[in-house]
Formats: structure tokens, C-alpha cells, sequence
């Protein structure tokens, strides 16, 4: 198809973002993908798309495009306002953008992350297989800038009837309850270093990204000295670095590393962690109590 958008207004931060690029770890290669994937998905399934289809993953300030060709959007995850042309659209519903209009999608009223998916969906060139936008190795369509043309794919075939979907979301969790499977290194932390992890409060970090959710608050004590040779690091692993703060690994974390994973928190869990601003407070639970 044709070029469907242009950038008007990049936002701190917007990629065009898939399920990511699994099966390449061996490679080097981290999965990325949305890191709000149920929201990912509702938005695609608003407007018929395959759940696979590549929407934009906007980073607190939203961000606008305009359709050189008339276009659907929806859009979900954290909430914020919506317009077309300066007027106030749906959000979490199929919204109808004619050529030429711009769609703004605002500062997150709740939350970090809203998804922009668009009919057929943004038709980046793939790169082992996927669309996503990688920001440790760099793979996949560079962030927006100001001006970039997106190509979006051929509409679908069936569009699902208004109404017929919602987006319910709840906001993000005002604490961000984590379950947290121990290991593969919890035996290089004290007992007094797990309790701390499992009964003491942490706050997401202004520094996290997409790599990671670093936490701010007590240190784990370690049981012993050193690092570990680099291993292999799984989505939702719980790393602890030299000066004892947990970093929780999101999609495009590195697939390897040195420091020890005290434990792992579950990949269903990861799209409220997606979504938590900095301040959040967190703790951690033993999975299945």
C-alpha cells in the first residue's frame, strides 16, 4: 500500500512495536515486542487487524500523525485525550481519520505507555520476522522523528461492529504487587537479603526504559563476593546488580549477563509493570501465594 502517515509530533519517545522477534536468543537477539501486550492486542482487535500487526508505542506524551490516506485508528493502554483534527475523538474505539487530518493522541493521563494500532498496520520493513523497534540492539524501524513517513498495510477484510469490544482498563496499580518466582541465584543472597526483597517496599525508578525497570529502596544482602561468567537472562528476570537493587528485565533487555537474577516474575505480570510511572511503589511476592 501507499505511505498512510507522516509524523507531525514525535513524543519523548514513539516505535512501531509488534509482539517481537522470538526464537533469536542463541543469536544474541532479545525478543523486544510491546511491553503492554494485552493492550497491544485489544488495539489491533478493535479494528480487525491480526493481533501480530504493528501498532506505534507512545511514552508519556502520546504523539500525532497525519494520514496521507484515509485510515481507522485505535487506541489503548494508558489513557489520554484524543483528537482529529483539534476535535475530541474516542479512545479505546475505532476512530475514522480522513486523509490529510491529524490525529493527536495526547499525554497519559494514567499509566506510561498508550498503543496506536491503524488499519492494516504500520507495514515496516520485518527484520527476523518482526517489526519491532529494539532499542539495546538497535534491529527494527528507528523511534519517530519529526516528518518520518510510516507505510501502513492493506485494511482488513472484516472490520469487528461498533461496540463490539471495549477497552476496559483499570489505570495503572497504585502499588505494583509482583510475583516472583526464586532463582536461578537466589544462593547468593542471605536470608536476611530474600526477606528484604520479599516484606520490604521499593519505588520504580525515573530511570527505567525499556530494558528495564530499575527500583529504588533497600539493598539485598549478598552471601557472597564476585560476579558470575555471563549467563542466560529470561524475560522478567529479577537482576541484582553490585550495589544491591533489583532490575526488572522487559522486552529488550540484554539476553545475557553477569549479575545474579535472584528470581523471575512471570510474563503475565509484566504489562502492569509496563505501565507503572516512576514513584510507583512496588513489592514482591513468592508466585502462587
Amino acid at each position: 500500500m501507499a505511505d498512510g502517515l507522516q509524523t507531525a509530533r514525535a513524543g519523548v519517545l514513539t516505535t512501531v512495536q509488534d509482539l517481537g522477534r522470538a526464537g533469536y536468543a542463541h543469536l544474541g537477539v532479545p525478543r523486544s515486542g510491546a511491553l503492554d501486550t494485552g493492550a497491544h492486542r485489544l488495539a489491533n482487535r478493535l479494528l480487525g487487524n491480526p493481533e501480530t500487526a504493528a501498532t506505534l508505542e507512545t511514552t508519556l506524551t502520546g504523539c500525532a500523525v497525519r494520514a496521507l490516506r484515509p485510515t481507522v485508528a485505535a487506541v489503548t493502554g494508558a489513557p489520554c485525550p484524543v483528537t482529529v483534527d483539534g476535535r475530541p475523538a474516542a479512545w479505546g474505539q475505532p476512530v475514522h481519520v480522513p486523509a490529510g487530518a491529524v490525529l493527536d493522541v495526547g499525554a497519559a493521563t494514567h499509566g506510561v505507555r498508550s498503543y496506536v494500532a491503524f488499519d492494516g498496520g504500520v507495514d515496516a520493513d520485518p527484520v527476523l520476522g518482526s517489526r519491532a523497534t529494539d532499542l539495546l540492539s538497535g534491529l527494527g524501524p528507528a523511534p519517530l522523528c519529526e516528518g518520518a513517513v510510516l507505510t501502513l498495510g492493506a485494511p482488513p477484510v472484516h472490520r469487528p461492529s461498533v461496540g463490539c469490544d471495549a477497552a476496559v482498563w483499570a489505570g495503572p496499580p497504585r502499588e505494583l504487587l509482583l510475583p516472583v518466582v526464586l532463582g536461578p541465584r537466589h544462593d547468593w543472597f542471605t536470608p536476611g537479603g530474600l526477606r528484604t526483597l520479599l516484606s520490604c517496599g521499593y519505588r520504580v525508578s525515573a530511570a527505567s526504559n525499556r530494558i528495564g525497570l530499575r527500583l529504588e529502596g533497600p539493598a539485598l544482602e549478598r552471601a557472597r563476593e564476585g560476579e558470575l561468567a555471563s549467563e542466560g537472562m529470561p524475560l522478567g528476570a529479577v537482576q541484582v546488580p553490585p550495589e544491591g537493587r533489583p532490575v526488572i528485565f522487559l522486552a529488550d533487555h540484554p539476553t545475557t549477563g553477569g549479575y545474579p537474577v535472584v528470581g523471575v516474575v512471570p510474563r503475565e505480570a509484566l504489562d502492569a509493570a509496563a505501565q507503572a510511572p516512576p514513584g510507583t511503589p512496588v513489592r514482591f511476592a513468592p508466585a502462587g501465594a
